[in-house]
């Protein structure tokens, strides 16, 4: 019988309790993630937009149609659904940490913006919690922390782009203050498949699960059956 590494070893493993999950989605906005507007309107006027092309396919083709999964599943159990964004709320931006202020300005991710609001095919219910950040991670500057213990969140749920960034931080913050986290394999994106792969077989080691839709789906459904 083959051993498990040493990573695998210490790969988080717990069992999902629907009660106190929370889906989380993460940056899903038109700045970074609509070709046609913000970051992809961009690189088109520079003559770059080939550039981004694996990071728009996969939004398109990949993380809309499993993030709606997932969101169809929520709502329909009544589950907590937190949409975080990012963005400035001062039109010049001065809000924003220096290491966020450039990509901010060049994309026009100021708050009141077309490019700051959720690409059309994932928009809120008006019943779900929007936090905006001006930092990678959402726990340091949102009430996310305070919001979910008022739920009784235990679980988080992560969705999103870019999965390096954002997404990753966001993952590893939350483990830090002791929730339970499981990221989406084909409900995140980024660049490129090695930067999608290396994150994930990091955030696999003591951060969080790494499960794909199928499977969160799957193990959600059976853990509801069991519990009625």
């Amino acid at each position: 019988m083959t051993q498990p590494s040493f990573i695998d070893a210490f790969s988080q493993s717990f069992e999902i309790d629907p009660s106190c999950t929370a889906l989380i989605v993460i940056d899903m906005q038109n700045a970074t993630g609509n070709r046609h507007m913000g970051l992809g309107k961009l690189l088109a006027s520079q003559g770059r937009a080939e550039s981004a092309h694996y990071r728009f396919d996969r939004i398109e083709s990949v993380l809309v149609p499993n993030i709606q999964r997932l969101l169809s599943d929520f709502r329909a159990n009544d589950a907590t659904v937190i949409y975080i964004t990012y963005g400035a709320q001062m039109a010049d931006a001065s809000d924003a940490p220096a290491h966020m202020k450039p990509i901010i300005v060049a994309t026009n991710n100021i708050a009141g913006q077309a490019e700051h609001e959720i690409v059309e095919a994932l928009k809120p219910n008006a019943n779900e919690l929007v936090l905006n950040k001006i930092t990678q991670g959402a726990f340091r500057s949102t009430a996310l922390e305070s919001t979910l213990r008022a739920l009784g969140i235990t679980t988080l749920v992560v969705t999103g782009v870019s999965t390096n960034n954002c997404v990753a931080m966001t993952a590893m913050e939350a483990c830090e203050l002791q929730y339970r986290v499981v990221v989406v394999s084909d409900g995140t994106g980024t660049d490129s498949d090695a930067m999608q792969e290396s994150t994930l077989t990091m955030l696999r080691r003591l951060w969080a699960r790494v499960m794909s839709t199928d499977e969160l789906l799957t193990e959600l459904s059976n853990k509801r059956l069991t519990s009625l």
